[in-house]
């Protein structure tokens, strides 16, 4: 690991606690170190995060270990520790500390304005810086401005969740309506498809209606003229026989 980033949270020198992760330098002397804080980029909590409880009546240091937990790094096989400052601050500080923040600000190019994660981690290590200021001069103010931090942390939290939820939902409408925006243009394409064979279809039974008629009309005309022709033998042939009848009959008179 390396040594953590420079911060607006004021710490005192590194101290070495060993020089290897399984062997204590005797040098060193023991140090109590809280848990850090959870990071607010995972889903929130079900319950609401309790403040670590501090004793008053400790001294500054601890106090200041409990509210403000070290941070340590390995380097070189040297386990390393870096404790918040427990050096009181004055008002040229604060007037620093604000020039500090401006200028972090503009060498890392924060947005002013929106979502901007680096603007939110400069300002909690500001107000980090803060709770420090205060809770040398006062532990109880400190305390309460560390429930204030976490309630702010668990809000923003709760806020995360629910953007990245509604983020979610509106990815999987937005996919569902494009799968169905799919299966209804292969819907209609079938539906295209399927017209133009129906209209095909249509057309050849017209033909064959057409066809039909017409072969039909000329089968009738040929019927009604063979009927006509066949009339006309019949009668041609009843004068006859009716002639022939005539003949035969009119000498017996």
């Amino acid at each position: 690991m390396i040594p953590p980033a420079d911060s607006l949270l004021k710490y005192d020198n590194p101290t070495l606690i060993s020089r290897n992760t399984d062997r204590k330098s005797p040098k060193a002397r023991p140090l109590k170190v809280s848990p850090q804080q959870p990071a607010i980029s995972g889903p929130v909590p079900p319950h609401k995060p309790k403040s670590p409880t501090v004793d008053t009546s400790k001294q500054p240091e601890e106090i200041l270990n409990a509210i403000l937990p070290p941070r340590e790094w390995v380097e070189g096989n040297q386990l390393w520790i870096q404790q918040v400052s427990s050096t009181p601050s004055t008002r040229m500080d604060v007037v620093h500390l604000q020039e500090q923040l401006d200028i972090k600000l503009q060498q890392r190019q924060a947005r002013e304005t929106g979502i901007c994660p680096v603007r939110r981690e400069l300002y909690s290590q500001c107000f980090d810086e803060l709770i420090r200021e205060v809770t040398i001069n006062c532990a109880e103010r400190g305390v309460l401005l560390l429930r204030v931090r976490d309630e702010i942390r668990m809000t923003i939290a709760a806020y995360q969740t629910l953007y990245e939820s509604s983020v979610a939902f509106g990815m999987r409408k937005a996919l569902q309506a494009e799968h169905g925006k799919s299966d209804m243009e292969k819907r209609v394409l079938e539906l295209e498809i399927e017209k133009k064979e129906l209209e095909r279809q249509v057309n050849e039974q017209k033909a064959k209606c057409e066809a039909v008629e017409k072969r039909e009309a000329e089968r009738r005309q040929v019927e009604e003229k063979k009927h006509a022709e066949e009339i006309q033998f019949l009668k041609r042939t009843n004068q006859q026989l009716k002639a022939q009848l005539e003949g035969i009959i009119a000498p017996k008179k």
